[in-house]
């Protein structure tokens, strides 16, 4: 037999990457970069007062900041994720960071409210390019079996930048004013830049993803347009994705609803505690969000099958703790029990992260963006829902926040219903996808034993 006719290993079985330090270096990299859009995202959380004096502007315009950036960033998730699997990390990454520097310094010297709102939206736009992009780092350069616990080190790192907001910029914007402040910490989004820019790859050498496949005659359009539709459609036809979706958006609304905007006034007005003491309390969600974040990445990576009872896990447990705080007897809950609920806000984050866990392995790696996308827009819709119900109830009840609150259970009864309606298929389609991976390994495996030495090697005399 002629060395011709040696079977070539397939060229579109993809390759665990290897990690390693070079993947350590690149990650740390767009993670450096999410961590100071974490920071200028939650800048306006320590400066409310200040930016209702700064603008002229009552509690409900205010609140509108936060809306407004929810908004912009949950539209922007497919977006992103199409551009991210279209362009890759490094554009999306970098055109990110200049975007929300860019709306950090403009947040710094605007003077009036519609120009700081234009600000805000922009810096939303920018932190919409950050997370998705930060998650396919995570899958092209580490093994499979590491992506859940980097999925979960990047949100922990994210909440080191709520943590550096409140921690470091609430006391240098009461130390030297509003302008020096924003327009000091945009630097950071500068220095990010530098490294980003020279130092940053897609992937490793070696791990290149399959060429896009051309379109064809009757397909569903070509060019930019096609790859849109295919892109959104090849993923949401993966019941993975949609688990993934519900899974984000029943884990991650509690705990966002609570420190982006109502946490405070609950806290405060409804249970009677000082500003102070009720920071000390939000500080708690983020530090408890921070210590399981850990937990829960090595527990799903090391076991897949725990993905579904810690998610219903830990919105059970959530819905437990409202349900205690709201129902106690007497106008406020002790302070044991406050902790108890922070504590448990805490457990949110990580169990949205796991609706990513669902989605990576139900998409091929040129899909991931997407899917990434798809998933991290549940989260953000619940949150926004619930931002807007609780104001409305909170206004046609005369603050009753007992009522108010109530809302949260409506949302997770929703989800609930949806996780365990699709987990059945998902799960199946999971472990098909396993079984023919594995086939096919084990098949150009024997090919390759079954070749030869005289059929790879010149013909001796």
């Amino acid at each position: 037999m002629s060395s011709a006719t040696v079977p070539a290993a397939p060229a579109s079985l993809p390759k665990d990457p290897p990690g390693g330090r070079k993947a350590v270096l690149v990650w740390s990299i767009g993670v450096a970069v999410y961590f100071v859009a974490v920071i200028f995202r939650t800048s306006l959380g320590v400066a409310g007062l200040e930016a209702a004096d700064r603008f002229h502007v009552n509690a409900s315009a205010l609140s509108t900041f936060s809306l407004l950036q929810l908004l912009v960033y949950a539209g922007m998730q497919i977006p992103v994720g199409l551009m991210v699997d279209r362009l890759g990390t490094k554009k999306v990454l970098t055109l990110g960071a200049v975007l929300f520097t860019a709306g950090q310094i403009g947040f710094a010297l605007s003077p009036s409210y519609g120009m700081a709102l234009a600000a805000r939206a922009l810096l939303g736009c920018g932190d919409a390019m950050t997370f998705i992009s930060v998650l396919r780092l995570g899958t092209r350069w580490f093994p499979a079996r590491r992506a859940p616990l980097m999925a979960q080190l990047a949100g922990l790192v994210g909440m080191a930048g709520n943590l550096v907001s409140t921690l470091v910029l609430a006391p240098v914007l009461h130390g030297i004013g509003w302008v020096p402040a924003f327009a000091g910490s945009a630097v950071a989004g500068l220095v990010v830049l530098v490294p980003l820019v020279l130092f940053l790859r897609d992937h490793p050498e070696g791990h290149e993803p399959p060429p896009r496949p051309a379109a064809t005659a009757g397909a569903a359009g070509s060019g930019a347009g096609g790859f849109v539709r295919r892109q959104i459609s090849d993923s949401w036809k993966e019941p993975g994705t949609k688990l993934g979706l519900w899974v984000h958006f029943t884990t991650q609304f509690p705990a966002m609803v609570f420190l982006l905007l109502w946490g405070m006034p609950f806290l405060v007005e409804a249970q009677g505690l000082s500003r102070t003491t009720a920071g000390g309390l939000l500080t708690l969600i983020v530090a408890s969000n921070m210590a399981l974040g850990l937990i829960y990445g090595q527990i799903v990576g090391r076991r897949q099958s725990s993905r579904i009872p810690l998610a219903l896990g830990t919105v059970a447990v959530t819905a437990l703790m409202w349900g205690s705080v709201l129902a106690y007897p007497g106008d406020h809950a002790p302070m044991w029990l406050l902790v108890c609920l922070c504590l448990v806000l805490g457990m949110c984050g990580p169990a949205s992260m796991i609706g990513f866990d669902f989605a990576r392995p139900a998409n091929p790696a040129e899909r991931q963006g997407t899917a990434s996308g798809i998933t991290n827009m549940g989260g953000f819709i619940a949150s926004m829902t619930t931002l807007l119900v609780v104001g409305l109830l909170l206004d046609a009840t005369g603050d009753d926040y007992r009522i108010a609150f109530s809302s949260v259970f409506v949302l997770e009864l929703l989800g609930i219903s949806q996780i365990l309606r699709l987990r059945g298929r998902a799960l199946s389609r999971e472990r098909d996808r396993a079984t023919t991976a594995v086939a096919g390994a084990v098949v150009t495996a024997g090919a390759v034993a079954d070749i030869a030495p005289s059929e790879v090697s010149p013909a001796r005399p």
